[in-house]
């Protein structure tokens, strides 16, 4: 029994290690390195709450955290229904329907490489592939990337592309509805949006929260695309929160700064997080329970 315990322990060691080196260390250092001045080549030297005073003069703090804001309440909402479109259309039985369902989560897989990031950013140049098809559908070509209008949506719609790991548990949920339910809403009449807004949706919002909360962690740090399609332009339209906190970072060597920034997203997350939490309430429905008091 001791020989099997310690050979347990010695299999968890690297994870707990990685966890403790890689995570917890960052963590704890980046809240430390937020209350001084640090270059990386002089010493931290001790400057309390400077750097969160000096964010509400920054007016690239302000515009960037704006930018973030409207990132988030146009992609988060348009993947996860994407994705519940997608899902409730692969749950049929069809033939070749593994193909499709492999075909659909692919861009998920591939979403976060910088490859991907620079093809987008052909797609949408001047003389991309995206304004020669208007050319041809006769509507006068966008400059996408250089548009202070436009350039939002090129990144918007990177992140919505790659809504493949929301879908797969939406297509998961979906398969665990019972049959039973779909029939009897027929025999009564029952169209097909009424099924799936009374009966899919209801069913499945549990799994609809969860994709929200993670989706929208993930939208808060998105850094790939805005940086590898527009680098934060035009006019600091497409300037994530994640972008001025790298360039503070690493290309300013203000680490101070840095960490108080990554601080002040970190808290933004668990603020968000938390009103989702607080609204799910409401809302979301688990099975077995009677419908919750509103």
């Amino acid at each position: 029994m001791y020989e099997n315990k310690t050979l347990g322990f010695m299999y968890a060691l690297p994870f707990v290690l990685g966890m403790l080196i890689f995570t917890l260390f960052p963590f704890v250092m980046s809240f430390a390195l937020s209350f001084t001045h640090y270059d990386i080549i002089n010493p931290p030297e001790f400057a309390g709450l400077d750097n969160y005073r000096e964010m509400a003069g920054d007016p690239l703090f302000t515009q960037s955290l704006g930018v973030t804001m409207l990132f988030v309440v146009l992609t988060v909402p348009m993947r996860l229904a994407f994705a519940l479109l997608i899902a409730q259309v692969l749950n049929f039985r069809l033939r070749g329907i593994d193909f499709f369902r492999s075909a659909y989560y692919l861009p998920s897989i591939l979403g976060g490489s910088v490859a991907v990031a620079v093809m987008w950013r052909f797609l949408f140049s001047r003389n991309g592939l995206i304004n020669i098809v208007l050319i041809q559908l006769g509507f006068t070509p966008i400059d996408w990337l250089a548009d202070e209008h436009y350039a939002i949506w090129t990144i918007v719609l990177l992140n919505v592309w790659q809504f493949g790991s929301a879908m797969v548990i939406f297509l998961a949920a979906l398969q665990n509805v019972p049959i039973s339910l779909y029939e009897a809403a027929l025999i009564d009449g029952a169209g097909k949006f009424s099924i799936f807004f009374r009966i899919t949706v209801p069913l499945i919002t549990p799994v609809i929260f969860f994709n929200l909360v993670m989706q929208t962690v993930q939208a808060f740090q998105e850094f790939n695309g805005p940086y590898m399609v527009t680098e934060g332009g035009p006019l600091h339209s497409t300037y994530l929160l994640s972008l001025y906190i790298y360039e503070q970072s690493f290309k300013f060597f203000n680490l101070g700064y840095g960490s108080a920034l990554s601080w002040v997203m970190f808290l933004l997350v668990v603020v968000m997080t938390g009103i989702a939490f607080w609204s799910s309430k409401y809302w979301v429905f688990y099975s077995g329970e009677k419908e919750k008091a509103r």
